[in-house]
């Protein structure tokens, strides 16, 4: 059955029932440069259940990073209906589209964005100042769990000097996960980082997605779009693919194999 207006749609396979986290309807965006208009997204229809480990995948100019912007509530489009979590995001203010920013959406970036004068803790506690609808008795408590649970609960005093690149993007993971959201959006998350550490941090996308948490992973590398369940190729603003991954890459499984090829090296 599906609610248009309320933004709840649900989806029947079987005994089990999905509820859409992000629904697009004839998605639009146009540019204008002086008389010309350049229409980078021209009708997406895009749904994403609770729960689902997405890739978007496209070259450059193919608006997979407007459809992007988009989605994250950075943007807003030119035509069309985007539903986030059963909020109609293209009928909001700019303070109610920041405000669903930081309560809906945990953004993770290729360049980690952390504040370079501030520790780990810090850097992950910030969402929660800028969340006018909860108050947080001990957001200390809150940020410490989120940076324990990938794997830096012995380095929440740290500067993001003091970190290596993967551990500063586990700090902006963890940073992405401290206001609960209804879904992370890691754009180009591997993009600064090596083949072991990509995977490394791929390892806890898998993780936190098993534990229920949607992931909406934009990439431009096809060995990375197959760490995903699902993968939704963009092209020239339109979807041109959309399918789910049979053989899908683990990233647990790959990082052992690393380690057996470092041994055979030494």
């Amino acid at each position: 059955m599906s609610h248009v207006n309320s933004g709840v749609d649900f989806k029947i396979t079987g005994i089990e029932i999905l509820e859409t986290i992000i629904q697009t309807k004839n998605l639009i965006k146009d540019y204008h440069t002086g008389d010309i208009t350049v229409r980078a997204l021209k009708g997406i229809n895009l749904e994403i259940h609770k729960g689902e480990f997405v890739a978007i995948m496209g070259a450059s100019g193919s608006g997979k990073s407007t459809l992007m912007n988009i989605l994250g509530c950075l943007d807003v489009p030119s035509g069309g209906d985007y539903i986030l979590d059963k909020v109609q995001v293209n009928k909001l203010s700019k303070k109610e589209l920041a405000d669903i920013r930081n309560q809906k959406i945990g953004f993770v970036f290729q360049g980690y964005n952390l504040l370079s004068r501030t520790s780990a803790l810090e850097n992950v506690e910030m969402p929660l100042l800028y969340n006018r609808s909860v108050h947080y008795p001990d957001p200390a408590k809150l940020a410490i769990s989120a940076l324990t649970k990938v794997g830096l609960g012995d380095r929440v005093h740290h500067h993001p000097n003091q970190l290596s690149g993967g551990q500063q993007q586990r700090v902006a993971i963890a940073r992405s996960l401290i206001n609960n959201p209804a879904v992370i959006l890691a754009d180009e998350p591997t993009g600064n980082l090596d083949t072991k550490t990509s995977i490394e941090v791929l390892s806890i996308f898998q993780e936190l997605n098993d534990q229920g948490i949607t992931v909406l992973l934009i990439t431009h590398e096809h060995d990375i779009a197959y760490y995903a369940k699902r993968i939704i190729e963009v092209r020239d603003g339109l979807i041109l693919k959309d399918y789910q991954v049979e053989k899908r890459k683990n990233a647990v499984e790959d990082l052992s194999n690393f380690k057996v090829e470092e041994i055979e090296i030494i």
